[in-house]
């Protein structure tokens, strides 16, 4: 059974931003804050690659 990928990890956001991974855990951590406030559940370390791509690409998916 394949299951679609539903997190970044802070090595892929330093990857795709081109950044040091604790640059990206910083910003995981941000954006995490921001979808705790609004609500949802989160994964320490990891972010949503919707919002990501939301936040950074005003992609909405």
């Amino acid at each position: 059974m394949d299951k679609e990928k539903v997190y970044y990890t802070a090595k892929e956001v330093a990857d795709i931003l081109g950044i040091s991974k604790g640059h990206s855990y910083k910003l995981i951590q941000k954006m995490n804050q921001e979808l705790s406030r609004q609500g949802y559940m989160i994964v320490a370390g990891k972010i949503s690659i919707r919002y990501f791509k939301e936040r950074f690409y005003g992609i909405s998916a």
